[in-house]
C-alpha cells in the first residue's frame, strides 16, 4: 500500500527537467529543444550545462519538430518541449509525418497539460493530446503521476529507441511515489483490493488513492492501478485486476473521448467484459479558474471517484 500521508508538493514539469539533466549527463547525444518557453518546461539547467546541445527554436513549434527529426536522423536523441496545446495540436501533421510515420527517435515533452493549467483557460487546457498521440502508430504515450515518476519516465524515454510523448503539468501536486526505474508499458498496482479497480493516470492517481482509503472505511475494498503508460497499455495487468474485482473506474485529466477510459474499455470489451465508470471531462472545453476549482467543477476529484466506484459495484 502506498503511504499518501507523507509527501511533498512538486510540479511534474520539474521532474521532466531533472530527468533530462540526468539523462544528458550519461549520454552526449541528447539534445534539448524548446519554443521560447525554456523556463516553463524546466530546460534552464540543461541550457546552462550544455549550451552546445540546446536549441532555442522560438515560437515555431512545427519547425522545432522538423529540426528534431533531422537530429534523430543524424544519430542524436532530441527532446522537444513546449506547452501541450502547442506541441501536440498545433504541429500534429509534423509529428505524424516526420516523427511517427518515419519512426524516428524523437521525444516530445508536453508541459502545461490538462485542466490544471488553470487561469490560462480553454485555449491552453489541452485535454485531447493523449488521444491524438495514442492513435499514431509507433508512438509511446506516457502520463506520469508525480515529480518522481516524471523524472524516471524521462530517463526511460531517453533510453528507449523510438518516438515518445511525455505529458506533465505546471501546478505543484503531491510527490508520493518512490524514485524507482520506470518500465515503459507496465502498470503499477499501488493498492490491492477485491471489490472495484480504479485505473488512474497522471494527476488523478493521488485522488484515486484518497478515494480508496475513504471507501475502505465504508467496507469497500479498492484496487488502485497507476496507468502511467497510456500506450502500449498493460493489457495483462488490466485484465488480471478486473478478473479479481469484477468492475472498474477510470480516472484521468483528459477528455473521456480518446483517453485512458477508451483504452480500458476497448481492452475489457475484447478480453473480459465488465462494468466500467469513467471520470474525465465529458465533451466540454475548459474554463478559467484555479486548478483545484476546475478539478472540482469538472468532477475530477476524490468525491466523484468514490461515487463512480459505488456505481460500478452496483452494476456487477
Amino acid at each position: 500500500m502506498v503511504n499518501i500521508e507523507n509527501f511533498t508538493m512538486k510540479d511534474t514539469r520539474s521532474g521532466f527537467g531533472a530527468g533530462l539533466m540526468e539523462a544528458a549527463q550519461k549520454n552526449d547525444n541528447i539534445f534539448a529543444l524548446t519554443a521560447d518557453v525554456t523556463g516553463s518546461v524546466k530546460m534552464g539547467d540543461f541550457k546552462a550545462a550544455y549550451p552546445e546541445r540546446f536549441i532555442q527554436c522560438g515560437i515555431a513549434e512545427a519547425n522545432m519538430i522538423g529540426i528534431s527529426a533531422g537530429l534523430a536522423l543524424s544519430g542524436k536523441i532530441p527532446f522537444a518541449s513546449a506547452f501541450a496545446g502547442f506541441i501536440s495540436g498545433r504541429v500534429y501533421d509534423q509529428i505524424r509525418m516526420t516523427v511517427a510515420y518515419s519512426n524516428l527517435n524523437v521525444k516530445i515533452g508536453a508541459s502545461h497539460s490538462g485542466i490544471t493549467v488553470g487561469e490560462d483557460g480553454a485555449t491552453h487546457q489541452m485535454m485531447e493530446d493523449l488521444g491524438l498521440m495514442k492513435m499514431l502508430p509507433n508512438m509511446v504515450v506516457i502520463n506520469p503521476c508525480d515529480y518522481n515518476q516524471t523524472k524516471m519516465a524521462t530517463i526511460a524515454a531517453a533510453e528507449y529507441n523510438g518516438p515518445v510523448y511525455i505529458r506533465f503539468g505546471r501546478p505543484s501536486v503531491p510527490n508520493f511515489t518512490e524514485e524507482k526505474p520506470f518500465i515503459i508499458g507496465k502498470a503499477d498496482v499501488m493498492q490491492e483490493g477485491n471489490d472495484v479497480t480504479i485505473f488512474a493516470t497522471g494527476h488523478l492517481v493521488f485522488p484515486a488513492l484518497q478515494a480508496a482509503n475513504a471507501l475502505k472505511e465504508q467496507g469497500i475494498s479498492v484496487e488502485v492501478v497507476n496507468i502511467a503508460t497510456i500506450k502500449p497499455l498493460d493489457t495483462e495487468a488490466v485484465v488480471a485486476s478486473v478478473k479479481k474485482t469484477g468492475c472498474a473506474v477510470t480516472a484521468e485529466e483528459h477528455f473521456l473521448n480518446g483517453g485512458l477510459g477508451d483504452s480500458i474499455c476497448q481492452c475489457l470489451s475484447r478480453n473480459l467484459p465488465a462494468p466500467v465508470e469513467m471520470i474525465g471531462v465529458d465533451d466540454h472545453f475548459g474554463e478559467s479558474g484555479t486548478p483545484d476549482e476546475l478539478m472540482a467543477h469538472f468532477g475530477l476529484d476524490k468525491e466523484h471517484i468514490m461515487e463512480a466506484c459505488q456505481k460500478a459495484i452496483s452494476r456487477k
